[in-house]
């Protein structure tokens, strides 16, 4: 005969019942916790939260920068303003200064040909290409041209390649731009709303080399009027410990002593201070 009584409970210890009431909690915790990962992990995109931000990124950015003008169709006077202008308007290193019809007189009388030959391939202190070796030959004529006709004479400066327009000097571009802005104002205000989202670019990091191969390297590079030739530590050692800012202030202002003569900002006197201070750090890097 069977005792066991259908009415009677399977804990039979506290054990038991310590066991039925974990299990109670924890089975139905852990399904919850199992449906939640399985429904979020199917709604959510693989990834972390850079790389989402990565995906839906916009595909590419605007920049804007300043318009420039085809290689090789500068004018005689932007040649000269930005390149002739550091000896020919001091008379540095025996440069003939601009307007000296008694300097220039015999430079004149050999002819331009000969005249642009010794520009272009330079010519005692005269480095070639006025120390520009990104000019063109046409523009080297022009600077040659405009230099002369301030003189007296009657050179002509190289036609500009037809399809190709001169850039426009600054006043000129700033000039065409007052009508163009009145014509813009007239213009509906959705363009303008169009145009607003448009993240106008940092300006770029100031090229030292840049500047001194544009404008340092007529004096630096031959040691020309006392000033440091690059690359001369001995040279350099002295002027360097007059401390960064010294020398920042002089290349920026100009300064005459005893070791030379600099004019201020090299001569061209549009370059951004910046540039002139990474010139002079680029030249203070090679000695160091």
């Amino acid at each position: 005969m069977d005792d066991h009584d259908p009415h009677s409970s399977p804990i039979k210890t506290p054990k038991q019942l310590v066991i039925v009431v974990v299990l109670a909690f924890a089975v139905p915790i852990g399904l919850i916790v199992l449906l939640s990962q399985i429904i979020t992990g199917r709604l959510q995109p693989p990834g972390t939260e850079s790389d989402v931000l990565a995906r839906i990124a916009p595909a590419g950015t605007v920049k804007l920068a300043a318009p420039t003008g085809p290689k090789g169709n500068l004018t005689g006077e932007q040649v000269y303003g930005q390149v002739c202008k550091t000896c020919h308007e001091t008379g540095l290193a025996g440069a003939h200064k601009v307007g000296d019809k008694a300097a220039w007189g015999k430079v004149i009388a050999q002819g331009e040909k000969t005249t642009v030959q010794h520009a272009v391939a330079g010519l005692r202190a005269m480095p070639p290409r006025g120390g520009n070796a990104d000019l063109t030959d046409a523009e080297v004529q022009r600077a040659v041209a405009y230099l002369a006709g301030k003189a007296g004479a009657n050179w002509k400066e190289t036609a500009v390649a037809a399809g190709a327009p001169a850039p426009a000097s600054a006043a000129t571009a700033k000039s065409a731009a007052a009508p163009a802005a009145t014509t813009k104002s007239a213009a509906a205000p959705v363009a303008v709303a169009a145009a607003a989202p448009a993240a106008v670019a940092p300006p770029a990091k100031a090229d030292g080399k840049k500047t001194y191969d544009a404008a340092c390297v007529a004096c630096h590079g031959a040691g020309i009027a006392g000033a440091p030739k690059f690359g001369d530590k001995a040279a350099w050692s002295a002027r360097i410990a007059q401390g960064t800012s010294v020398l920042h202030d002089h290349a920026i202002k100009g300064y005459q002593g005893k070791g030379g003569v600099m004019p201020a900002k090299g001569g061209n006197t549009s370059l951004p201070d910046a540039d002139v201070k990474a010139a002079v750090d680029y030249m203070v890097a090679a000695v160091k």
